[in-house]
């Protein structure tokens, strides 16, 4: 997202939403802050100096939405790799972790879809097959944890999506079948063909932003 955004490795940020850095914590409490808005960075490259906007990818963390930008300050990495700390779970507590994380993954998602809907996060955040394949590779180049990771994201946002009560997802059976049992018989074959026209409609305009949006990035760079 950084990179994508502009930023190149060596640049020195100067400010962050116009708050002057001291130290890289600044950076990463201003980024924390603002999950999938936008974050104004002033930056000194080589004798210039530039500003660049970032949209911090929101993400769980303890339970609670943050902002990252895939960024860190440049640092030995022999010093570095020395302050790694390896974590190992049993079977049955690594189970507990994995669901935790999946419902905390859910429930951002979810949150995120709220909020788009609302106006509160601009639709530009939406992704679609082309950024998706192109961050697929930037993981698969981070190596094999950072790669499936990715793919447990994807995994779970799609899922999420799939559980929505919009006719032709399962989550529109679903509803179907709700409906069915609280009226005690099938739903008409008029409102089925409403519902799925209906459904059509909403995936087909979330499939042409999403597109749309793969399209910009790669025009703007």
């Amino acid at each position: 997202m950084a990179q994508r955004a502009g930023l190149q490795e060596g640049d020195v940020i100067l400010r962050a939403n116009g708050a002057p850095v001291q130290r890289w914590n600044d950076v990463v409490e201003v980024v924390r802050a603002h999950p999938g808005q936008n974050v104004q960075l002033d930056i000194r490259r080589g004798e210039m100096s530039t500003s660049i906007t970032v949209v911090p990818q929101p993400v769980a963390d303890a339970g609670k939405e943050v902002g990252r930008i895939g960024a860190a300050p440049r640092l030995d990495r022999a010093a570095w790799e020395a302050t790694l700390t390896e974590v190992s779970y049993g079977p049955s507590e690594a189970l507990g972790h994995a669901l935790r994380k999946t419902w905390e993954t859910s429930v951002i998602s979810l949150r995120m879809l709220g909020k788009m809907v609302v106006g509160e996060v601009s639709m530009k955040n939406l992704s679609g097959p082309i950024t998706i394949a192109d961050y697929a590779g930037q993981s698969a180049e981070m190596g094999v944890t950072a790669y499936l990771g990715f793919l447990a994201l994807i995994s779970i946002s799609l899922g999420v999506l799939n559980l929505l009560p919009i006719p032709l997802l399962d989550g529109g059976h679903l509803l179907y079948y709700a409906a069915e049992m609280v009226k005690g018989s099938p739903v008409t074959e008029q409102a089925w063909e409403i519902g799925q026209k209906i459904g059509i409609a909403l995936l087909g305009t979330l499939m042409f932003l999403a597109i749309y949006n793969d399209i910009s990035r790669l025009i703007s760079g």
